[in-house]
This record gives structure tokens, C-alpha cells and sequence, in this order.
């Protein structure tokens, strides 16, 4: 670890000259101060964005396969180094190695694979067939230009996946990258600026712009598209800035991901993957279980599985694998977040069956914590905790179920669990949210080929797919003309005879039919 007065290192950000501000970077485990990273000025950010534009043109030239090729020497480079890179992701974050490992390193060494596979599939010229008669014989086609520059901000809960990963398609595409890492957890994006570079990124495609809230938005001030991920009402100043300099951007927000038990599930199932999808990650995940609703006849069995399973994880600092279960709150003022819902929930008739409180000690801990009694007069229900908490809730059938569910805001991700497939798949097609899981949860964030959006308050736009390379693009159409006469038929001098013509060949064409 690196001690207080050690600078993180890297020319993707930079140290900061003698005299310049920094931010100490703390691990929330133990509540020591483990490195600081430099706070980068607008001047800075401006200098970075004119050296990543410089620098993006080689880059782009050098096609889809010799930016393959750096992808999968990354690919490599983090499973050759994936225990150097768990070790600074659990520093900075407090989360526990499985953590780390199950969502962060595999979801990077599977992008790193995917794009590089996929990007030239996603990205190639499209042919175009049309119907309209004029355009008849020419060449149509539809290609996608990288924009040029992308900002990244990322969130600090997941330090690969949800700020690095986002690079990932966007330098596949073409483009240079900027990426402003939260201020909490900076020192894993530094570590993969310096892997990239070792493993053949051109200097200055990709930069790290380590700082608060206003590098951030010096870096949205620069680049040519912004994909943000982070709380809504950040989200909506990023998107309100993005619309004035008419640039693209893509949200990934908050969200309070509803998980319904029919009365036919498989209890055991369903309260493996509660309790999993609610503590995993200390519930610092986007698409964590927030809320629980059950089916009144399985709601007691429910209830004490998942009490039982809850009370036996473990907290405390990571050490390694199989030390802990659930690790730290990363985000200083999260703590407060939580305890205040939880203690709306218990002020307004909710009982905590495990957990409830603040643990002692030097780190930031909160227990995992299940309630029941709930309703939707508790925050906890309506707002988005981010923390590991769990309420469940009874209800009488799927009908109140789905209505308390689609009472949100939000509409990010949620989860159904039944033994008859066709049953849940009609519920999970009345919720509102921008992906559901059936007898799981979370899991369709690691299906690289699916979308992952969010509806209402959630967010704009998708990451994976083919729309999560393509936004990072420009279309263009192509009409081309080949064969043709010296003039068209709707070319001037405007003729009555042929514009007759031309009229009944579209009451011909298109007034046809049956209209009722």
C-alpha cells in the first residue's frame, strides 16, 4: 500500500507538481489513508483532450484488428495480474475478494474478449434494402465513424466494470478516451491506464482525469459523447450540460431493483439469491435487490430462510479469499443514507430481524441488515439505499406485487421467481424496468450480447449490444448512384404530364387496400 504522502502514479493522470491540490484516497475497511491522487484543473483536462484528439486519428487507423490485438493483450494482462488489481480494488472500495473477483475481474477479462470479438460485427457497413420506388438501383448503405473523444465518468462502487469497462467499447470503436474515476476510488483506473499502455496503447488514446465533481465536468466540457454512471440527480447536471454543447450522452442512474416471490417459487432458491443479490457488493450495486415482495403463502418461510442465512455472514476487512462475505460501505456519506432508512423503517412500524446498525470499529460497516413490516410510507421501500439492507414486504398475489413494484421512480433492473416459466415471464414483461431476471438476479449485467438500461428515472441509453458500441459512434448514410439517366423524372423543368403520372403511381402504390 502506499503510504500518505505517496502520489498514485501514471502520466494518465499525473502526478501533481509540488504546490497542487490532491485528494487523499482512503480505504474504508480499515479508515487509513493509502495514497492521494492529483485534482486536475479545467487548464488540465483541456491539455489532456488536445493530446487525446492529436493521438485518436493513429488510433482509428489502425483498424478494428490491431485494436484487437491491444485488447487481448489486455485480456491477459489482467488475469496475469488479476491478484495485483483485486488487491487495489479491495483497498479502495473495502469490498470483499469475491467481489472483486466474481464482478470486476471477470467482467473485464470477458469484455476485453467480447469487444475485441464483436466490435468490427456491430460496426461494419450496413446494406440497405428500401421500398421507395425513386431510390430504386442505388447503392444504400449505413456506416458508423467513431465521434472522435468520449468522457467516461464513472462511479465508485465498482472501479473496473462501471468506469473502466465503459472505455472499453468506446476505444474499440476508435476513439480516445478521458475518464474521470469518482474521487473515492481512483487508484484501479490508474493501474489499468499503466496496463494499457504496457500492452500497446498508443500514448495519450486514453487518459485518466483524477479530481471531484468540477474535473468532471471540465471533461464533459471537452469531449465529443459522456457516458456517465451515478445518481440520478448527478446524472440530470450531466445531461442538462451535455444538451448545451449538443453532444450525445448516455445515463446509467439509480435505481430500486424489485424482486417478486410468486407463491409457487422455489423458497430456497429464492432466498439464496435474496440475500446474495441484496448484501453482495454490501449492496453498492446498481442492480442490487433493493425491496422484496411476497406472495402471502410462501411469506413466512421466506422470511425465516432468509433470516437465517442473513444472520450467518460475515463482515469485517477483507484478507483475502473466503475471509468475509460482506465488506465495507465505500462512499462516506452512503453511511448516513442507510442508517437513515432504516431508521425511517423502524420509526414507522418495521422490525430489523437481522442487523440494523452501525458496526464498531476504525472502518465503515454497516450490518446486513433484513426488515420486515415494510411499506411504501418507509424510504427504504421508495428510495434508493445502496446499502446492505434487505426489506420484504407481503402481499396478497402478483396483481399487488406488480403494482408496488412499477411504484417508482426508478426502473433499472427487478427479479421473479416461480416454478411455472410462463407465468413469471408474464409478469416480468409488466414491470417497468429495463431488464428483469427469472429465478435470478443480476446475472443478465454479465450477457454482454443484452442491453443494459434503464427506464424512468434509471437512466438514458444502454451499455452492451450492438447499441453499446454504436452510441459511441456517428452514422452516416451513403446513397450511392450508379446506374442512371442524365435526368430523373423528378428533376427539373417540372412537367404536368409527368407529374400526373407520377400522381397515380402513388395512388397505385400506396392508396390500395382496405383501410378499416
Amino acid at each position: 500500500m502506499a503510504s500518505t504522502e505517496t502520489q498514485a502514479s501514471g502520466n494518465a493522470g499525473g502526478a501533481a507538481p509540488a504546490g497542487e491540490r490532491t485528494i487523499p484516497v482512503e480505504n474504508p475497511a480499515t479508515g487509513e489513508v493509502i495514497a492521494s491522487v492529483p485534482e486536475l484543473s479545467a487548464e488540465q483536462v483541456a491539455e489532456l483532450a488536445a493530446k487525446a484528439r492529436a493521438a485518436q486519428v493513429g488510433w482509428e487507423a489502425m483498424g478494428f484488428e490491431g485494436r484487437a490485438r491491444v485488447m487481448l493483450r489486455a485480456q491477459k494482462w489482467l488475469i496475469d495480474n488479476s491478484e495485483r488489481v483485486i488487491r487495489t480494488i479491495v483497498s479502495e472500495t473495502g469490498k470483499t475478494w469475491e467481489d472483486a473477483l466474481t464482478a470486476e475481474i471477470s467482467y473485464g477479462a470477458a469484455a476485453f474478449g467480447f469487444w475485441a470479438k464483436h466490435a468490427e460485427d456491430y460496426l461494419a457497413d450496413e446494406r440497405i434494402r428500401t421500398s421507395n420506388l425513386i431510390a430504386k438501383g442505388r447503392k444504400l448503405i449505413v456506416r458508423y465513424k467513431p465521434l472522435g473523444l468520449i468522457g467516461v465518468i464513472g462511479p465508485w462502487n465498482y472501479p473496473l466494470t462501471n468506469s473502466f469497462g465503459d472505455c472499453i467499447p468506446a476505444l474499440m470503436a476508435g476513439n480516445a478516451v478521458i475518464l474521470k474515476p469518482s474521487e473515492v476510488t481512483p487508484l484501479t483506473s490508474l493501474l489499468l491506464a499503466d496496463a494499457m499502455r504496457e500492452c500497446g496503447l498508443p500514448e495519450d488514446v486514453f487518459a485518466v482525469a483524477t479530481g471531484r465533481g468540477a474535473t468532471g465536468s471540465a471533461v464533459v466540457d471537452q469531449v465529443d459523447m459522456v457516458m456517465f454512471t451515478g445518481s440520478t440527480r448527478t446524472g440530470k447536471l450531466v445531461a442538462k450540460q451535455a444538451a448545451e454543447r449538443l453532444i450525445p450522452c448516455s445515463l446509467e442512474l439509480g435505481g430500486k431493483d424489485a424482486m417478486i416471490v410468486l407463491s409457487d417459487a422455489d423458497v430456497e432458491r429464492a432466498a439464496n439469491t435474496a440475500v446474495w443479490a441484496g448484501f453482495m457488493n454490501g449492496g453498492q450495486t446498481c442492480v442490487s435487490t433493493e425491496r422484496v415482495y411476497v406472495e402471502a403463502p410462501v411469506y413466512d418461510e421466506f422470511v425465516a430462510k432468509v433470516t437465517e442465512k442473513a444472520r450467518s455472514l460475515r463482515q469485517g476487512v477483507p484478507s483475502g479469499f473466503g475471509t468475509v462475505d460482506v465488506g465495507a460501505v465505500t462512499f462516506p456519506p452512503q453511511a448516513d443514507i442507510i442508517e437513515s432508512h432504516v431508521q425511517d423503517a423502524l420509526a414507522k412500524g418495521a422490525k430489523a430481524v437481522v442487523g440494523g446498525h452501525h458496526k464498531e470499529g476504525p472502518g465503515r460497516f454497516f450490518e446486513p441488515t433484513v426488515l420486515v413490516d415494510v411499506d411504501h410510507s418507509m424510504t427504504a421501500m421508495t428510495e434508493e439505499t445502496f446499502g446492505p439492507t434487505l426489506p420484504i414486504m407481503k402481499v396478497a398475489d402478483a396483481e399487488e406485487a406488480i403494482r408496488l413494484a412499477n411504484d417508482s421512480p426508478y426502473g433499472l433492473a427487478a427479479s421473479v421467481f416461480s416454478k411455472d416459466v410462463a407465468r413469471a415471464e408474464a409478469v416480468a414483461r409488466r414491470l417497468q424496468a429495463g431488464a428483469v431476471n427469472i429465478n435470478d438476479a443480476l446475472l443478465n449485467y454479465a450477457v454482454l450480447e443484452m442491453p443494459m438500461g434503464g427506464w424512468k428515472a434509471s437512466g438514458l441509453g444502454a451499455r452492451h449490444g450492438a447499441g453499446g458500441i454504436r452510441k459511441y459512434c456517428a452514422q452516416q448514410s451513403i446513397l450511392v448512384s450508379r446506374l442512371h439517366p442524365k435526368r430523373d423524372v423528378h428533376h427539373f423543368p417540372y412537367d404536368a404530364k409527368r407529374s400526373r403520372l407520377i400522381a397515380r403511381l402513388f395512388k397505385l402504390l400506396y392508396g390500395r387496400g382496405r383501410r378499416d
